[in-house]
This record gives C-alpha cells, sequence and structure tokens, in this order.
C-alpha cells in the first residue's frame, strides 16, 4: 500500500517540478555562506530558469513555511539554527548574457567579476569598480551595491523580476530611486531575475589595467585568507566627514583585531569580521554589538549594518538589529 506524501514531502516533490532542479532536504548552509557560518535549511532549491523561479515563488506565496530567496550570500549571516523553510537560491543556472552594442541584458545569477571582466573584454567601461565584489549581479543592483563610492545603479536601464509571492515587476532606472548602497526595489524586498544596462565604450586594455589595479588595492587592503563577507557596517556620509569610515572609527575605539568565540574583527582591516575557524553566528553578532556600541559612546554615531541576518522563522533584517536582541 502507496503511504501518503508529508507535507514536507509533498512540498519537496512539487518544488523539484516547478523549478526545473533538484531539491535538498536539511541543506548545510555553511558552504553557501561567505562566513562559512549557519545551521541546516528544511529545503534549498536553484530554480533553472526566470519562468521557474517565478512559479517557484508564486507557489509558495500561501504555503505556511519560510522562504528566502539568496545569491551568493555575500552580505548575508545565516543563524546558527539554520532555517526552518526553504532556501532559493538565485544562481549560475540564471547567468545568461546578451550583448547588443553598448546594451548589456544580464541574468540576476550571474557572478559579478565574471560579467565586469566580460565587458572589460568587449570595451564596455563604467563597472570595472565592481570587479572584486563576490556576489551576483541581482544582489549588486538591489543594494546599489560598488566600490570607490560608485553603484551599479548609475548604469542600470532597467530590472526585471518579482517580489517575494512570485509577482512579475519592471521598473526603470527613475523607478527604482538608487541610493547609496540601497534603492526602492530593496525597500520593497524585489528579486532581480533580469536586467538591463548600458555602458560606456572604452579601451579595453584601459579597462584590463584600471581592474587589475583594483583587485591590487584590494588584496592589500582587504583579508582574503579567512571567511568573510566584505564590509560590515555601511559608510555614513554624517559620520564620515566627523570621524571617518567605519574601519578607522573601530580600530580608532581599540577594537581591531578583537575576538569573540571564533570571530574577529579582522587585525588587517577592522570593518571585516573573519570566521577563524568554527565561528557562530553569535559570536559574530555578538563583535557587530560591541563595534556598534564602543564606536557610539566614543563619537556619538550609530554604524549600521549592510550585512543582513536571516533568522530561523524567515524574518530578514539587518545584523546589528539582530544584535541587539541576542
Amino acid at each position: 500500500m502507496n503511504r501518503p506524501l508529508s507535507s514536507m514531502d509533498q512540498l519537496a516533490a512539487d518544488l523539484t517540478r516547478l523549478s526545473g532542479g533538484p531539491v535538498v532536504r536539511d541543506a548545510d548552509l555553511r558552504p553557501l555562506s561567505r562566513w562559512r557560518i549557519g545551521g541546516p535549511a528544511a529545503l534549498f532549491v536553484e530554480p533553472t530558469s526566470v519562468e521557474a523561479a517565478i512559479a517557484t515563488l508564486a507557489y509558495l506565496a500561501d504555503k505556511p513555511v519560510p522562504r528566502v530567496v539568496i545569491g551568493d550570500a555575500s552580505n548575508i549571516l545565516f543563524d546558527d539554527a539554520g532555517f526552518h523553510g526553504v532556501v532559493i537560491r538565485i544562481g549560475r543556472a540564471l547567468s545568461a548574457m546578451g550583448i547588443d552594442g553598448r546594451r548589456v541584458h544580464v541574468q540576476g545569477g550571474m557572478w559579478v567579476p565574471q560579467l565586469v571582466r566580460r565587458l572589460g573584454q568587449c570595451g564596455l567601461g563604467g563597472l570595472e569598480h565592481a570587479i572584486g565584489i563576490p556576489g551576483t549581479v541581482g544582489g549588486l543592483i538591489v543594494m546599489n551595491g560598488g566600490s570607490r563610492r560608485k553603484g551599479v545603479g548609475e548604469q542600470l536601464v532597467r530590472a526585471r523580476g518579482c517580489d517575494g509571492y512570485g509577482v512579475p515587476f519592471e521598473r526603470d532606472h527613475a523607478a527604482c530611486q538608487f541610493r547609496y548602497r540601497g534603492s526602492t526595489l530593496q525597500d520593497d524586498g524585489l528579486i532581480i531575475l533580469e536586467a538591463e544596462f548600458e555602458f560606456e565604450q572604452a579601451d579595453p586594455a584601459f579597462l584590463r589595467r584600471d581592474m587589475i589595479s583594483i583587485m591590487v588595492e584590494r588584496r592589500g587592503k582587504f583579508p582574503k585568507e579567512l571567511p568573510n563577507c566584505g564590509s560590515v557596517f555601511l559608510s555614513d556620509p554624517a559620520m564620515y566627514d566627523v570621524v571617518g569610515p567605519p574601519g578607522k572609527a573601530i580600530e580608532t575605539a581599540g577594537l581591531k583585531g578583537r575576538q569573540w568565540g571564533k570571530a574577529q574583527l579582522s587585525p588587517r582591516h577592522a570593518n571585516f569580521i573573519v570566521n577563524n575557524g568554527g565561528a557562530t553566528s553569535v559570536d559574530v553578532l555578538a563583535l557587530i554589538r560591541l563595534a556598534r556600541t564602543t564606536v557610539h559612546e566614543q563619537t556619538g554615531f550609530w554604524m549600521d549594518c549592510e550585512v543582513r541576518h536571516i533568522a530561523p522563522d524567515g524574518r530578514v533584517r539587518p545584523a546589528h538589529q539582530a544584535a541587539e536582541l541576542a
């Protein structure tokens, strides 16, 4: 006699059909995390097309199970308790790219350094500043990521995707309202599946030299040998004018190199928290709270986090908010 499927078995079977890819049960989140931190996810799925991604999220819209969408998880802190729902990754299966003159169409799962190198080879300039950012195009757009105080939104023409319920959207540049490390796409919790850019023609040799220079600068300044998520705290222009960037403020506060458990404010750059092996989300949140409160006591400025903490029940919030409750 055939036994009836459990609700989780049925969910996994349906997601396998809709996503076009395998569904992993009790998936270890640590390999997905740039910090190598996190417990297991009940289910993990990676849709194989734009249509599959929308169908997957639409199917989950009325299901009583938490869900979260990630890219390369380069600005995410998973909880030690894992995630009691479905993790949907917009990954390499959604990384197609097309070039038509200065117009470039890219899917949201493309790896940012790969996109920047391809643009450079084609003599298309404007995104070189992002060459060292280890994330996906979708995540970069949502937070208007970049370096050298530039953002990817400067070149974006149009973004397409869906919300967390699978409802499609399309926004032009003006509607995205890009700001420093933010946008209305982020405010509204939207998921980028496709984007259209326009770049400037430039000499490929010049672009290559510029990218090499940026990478050399990053290697000398930022810790690369230990797991980390990049910059933890956002640079606030008002604080920058008085105190300097977060890394300098943390160092001036005497916290550079400070450890908590197996996590450490990097001795190389204090705005990076590194995993020295076996660090937990509790360790990281404790360091965030320590750095934030100490800098505030000394300067009067609160440093907010660029990193997002994902709770087991599906809540996603800036890590400093989670640190206050830890």
